[in-house]
């Protein structure tokens, strides 16, 4: 067998001297099909990641449901009530909701703020502690998010967004100081991580802060939250939890369930799915451009083939002559369209992963993700190279195969 691969490495590197710009041209092609695909691979897959970060920036897979009026009538009263949820609604929620992850009310409001000489308005919202793991609320070294003592105390403390924080104060951690928030003061316990976020149901997260929801409703009198976010335990789980907490909510505030305009729903597991399914087709698109690519360089491998197995006519019925069979001449060709075709492709992934790495040295990842040749990306490249390279190979492998020795020796 060492024999057999040493014997066709030997003849390969023979054929690659008689044929250089041939070969030179054809393993071009390879490579820059190879390149081509496992680059738009590359791109895609981190376009696809880079995505889902700015979807994941409004939260992971959360429900927002929005207090409305009713719209029809229900058990004798009238449509157009206001439904006003209270803490003890969500309470009800917590306690009799099975597949639940976790819940927050969210109040909401512009408020004055002052620190040192300088006052503007923010957008300040009273929310509770899960909050933050439900809206990836990541923040910076020193700093925290709001937790349980925060409420149980009403403490007045704020977690900021990263950009209204370096408006405020100027500094690069601001954590440990405070400002005036009508007129009372609050210290800054957390700063927001610097994340993508391409959607919002208020404002920019970075442009807001975020207090105990006790210590709000204790300085502005708030009864009723503005919002509610909540999440099923498995993205999956989230259609029949909304079923469940409109029906707990329905039957303590008197609505009907099946009332879509009671209780407006915006379930993101929806921007997921379709981001998911786009990208997909997308990376479907791209790989077949790619492939297509890939193919003209194989039918340059086929080519050359076909004029190796010409020039190499005499030498193959001498071989059959000796007693080769059919089987091992059609091996050998097989064997040297392949090693054609991973040479061009292993150098074809290796300046992928290059432009890869530059991209990313190059700081170019914030709009267009961080590209990778992921094990997935290189496994499809290697499958349709290997489908290429045996397209290639086999009918000039198989014309050899069947040439008649008496025949051969005579070309």
């Amino acid at each position: 067998m060492m024999m057999a691969i040493t014997d066709v490495f030997r003849q390969l590197l023979r054929d690659l001297k008689s044929q250089k710009l041939r070969t030179t041209l054809t393993t071009f092609g390879i490579l820059w099909g190879t390149v081509a695909v496992s680059l738009l691979l590359a791109f895609g897959q981190g376009l696809h990641q880079q995505l889902i970060r700015s979807i994941a920036g409004l939260g992971d897979r959360i429900v927002i449901a929005f207090p409305a009026r009713t719209s029809i009538p229900y058990a004798g009263l009238g449509r157009g009530r206001k439904v006003q949820i209270s803490e003890e609604d969500i309470a009800a929620v917590e306690k009799e909701a099975r597949d639940l992850f976790g819940i927050s009310g969210e109040y909401y409001q512009n408020l004055k703020i002052h620190q040192g000489d300088k006052t503007m308005m923010m957008l300040v919202s009273g929310i509770s502690p899960i909050f933050g793991e439900m809206r990836n609320m990541v923040p910076q070294v020193d700093g925290r998010f709001v937790n349980q003592n925060d409420m149980d105390k009403r403490r007045r403390v704020i977690f900021l967004g990263d950009k209204i924080a370096q408006d405020i104060f100027d500094v690069e951690n601001p954590v440990g100081r405070t400002l005036m928030i009508a007129d009372s003061p609050f210290l800054v316990i957390g700063v927001l991580k610097t994340k993508s976020q391409d959607s919002s149901y208020n404002s920019q997260d970075k442009d807001c802060g975020w207090i105990p929801s006790t210590t709000y409703r204790a300085i502005t009198g708030a009864k009723y939250v503005d919002n509610l976010i909540y999440r099923a335990s498995t993205p999956a789980g989230n259609k029949s939890l909304t079923k469940e907490v409109t029906a707990i909510l329905g039957r303590r505030l008197h609505f009907d369930p099946k009332d879509s305009e009671a209780l407006m729903v915006w379930d993101t597991t929806e921007m997921f799915e379709f981001m998911d399914a786009f990208m997909l087709g997308f990376q479907l698109f791209l790989g077949i451009v790619g492939s297509l690519t890939l193919i003209v360089g194989g039918i340059g491998i086929s080519n050359i083939m076909n004029v190796v197995v010409e020039e190499r006519t005499r030498e193959i019925g001498i071989k059959m002559a000796l007693g080769a069979r059919s089987g091992y001449v059609m091996k050998q060709f097989l064997l040297e369209t392949l090693l054609l075709t991973g040479l061009g492709g292993a150098i074809g992934l290796l300046i992928t992963q290059s432009i890869c790495v530059l991209v990313t040295k190059l700081s170019l990842t914030e709009y267009i993700g961080v590209p990778e040749v992921s094990l997935e990306v290189a496994i499809l490249t290697a499958t349709i190279l290997g489908a290429v390279g045996l397209l290639a190979g086999f009918f000039p492998a198989r014309d050899a195969s069947h040439l008649d020795p008496v025949v051969a020796m005579k070309l």
